[in-house]
């Protein structure tokens, strides 16, 4: 090992023998795995968010089922009750707590606290920490849903699908939606200028949609003009196709359309997940509005 003198000290021009070099990164699936257990331990450690996340959908279907009667029919001999009409909807409005809502804020905040900062300055990849989200959101989305089936089925004796079919139409809806949902939460998050700000504009984005889209009243009831602005958002379109799930075939009579309209709703949900995409690619902001 050869040495120079700098008249001071003695430095040496190379690495002491026997002690390794950096290694290579894992692989960026096994950066993502990592990343999503790491964020699904730090949601569950938020106890205030995990029981709005899950209890919210639980809680609303349980109003519902009690102010209109968890026995009376939508539709006189359509034999649909209140809870079970109402159980879509809310299978559609977790999915957007789970991605969009959660999301939106969380993000927000990290970059307000500076730790997107601090994280974009490590050698993780920008790919494994939205793995990491898209893992959390997943996870938190499954369960949220199974528990809020088990409720209306043991609680309010809501009939769960029994035909393969069916839970085909539940996978791709339930799976279009939480992609969309998260993408547009990522592009989202930049909208909000400070952490703190962050509830105050996604709530109430998050509360008008869930108005006008058919979660909280019949959506052939509402004003036509009303139909039409929330047919362009994603939310409608997963409460329809959740709908077309839950709802026996006889009750498309209660679509405006008079139909289930499942091509449009793969087709908007696609849209939704490619225009979330592109803008979140050109918006993402790693560090605060006024730190650069």
């Amino acid at each position: 090992m050869s040495t120079v003198d700098t008249g001071t000290t003695t430095t040496s021009t190379t690495p002491a023998r026997g002690r390794p070099g950096p290694g290579p990164l894992p692989g960026l699936l096994r950066l993502g795995l990592s990343r999503s257990i790491y964020e699904v331990r730090s949601f569950f450690r938020e106890r205030d968010a995990v029981v709005f996340v899950f209890a919210y959908p639980i809680l609303m279907l349980a109003i519902f089922a009690t102010v209109f009667g968890a026995d009376t029919e939508v539709l006189p001999g359509s034999g649909v009750t209140f809870p079970q009409y109402f159980l879509p909807g809310m299978v559609a409005t977790g999915v957007m707590l789970s991605s969009f809502q959660n999301l939106a804020i969380a993000i927000s905040v990290e970059r307000d606290e500076g730790g997107l900062k601090r994280l974009r300055a490590t050698p993780l990849p920008a790919a494994a920490y939205f793995l990491g989200k898209t893992g959390q959101v997943l996870v938190t989305s499954v369960v949220q849903n199974a528990l809020l089936l088990a409720v209306a089925a043991l609680a309010f004796d809501v009939p769960l699908p029994d035909e393969p079919g069916r839970w085909w139409t539940f996978a791709w809806v339930f799976v279009l939606g939480t992609a969309a949902g998260a993408l547009c939460g990522v592009a989202f998050s930049s909208v909000p200028r400070s952490g703190r700000s962050s509830s105050a504009v996604v709530i109430p984005v998050v509360l008008v949609l869930q108005f006008v889209s058919g979660v909280f009243f019949q959506f052939d009831q509402l004003p036509s003009w009303m139909q039409q602005l929330a047919s362009v958002f994603p939310l409608k379109w997963m409460a329809q196709g959740m709908r077309s799930v839950f709802l026996p075939d006889e009750a498309v009579v209660l679509e405006p359309s008079g139909s289930w309209q499942h091509g449009a709703t793969a087709a908007v949900l696609t849209a939704w997940l490619v225009v979330a995409l592109v803008v979140g690619v050109r918006t993402f902001r790693w560090r605060r509005r006024d730190d650069g």
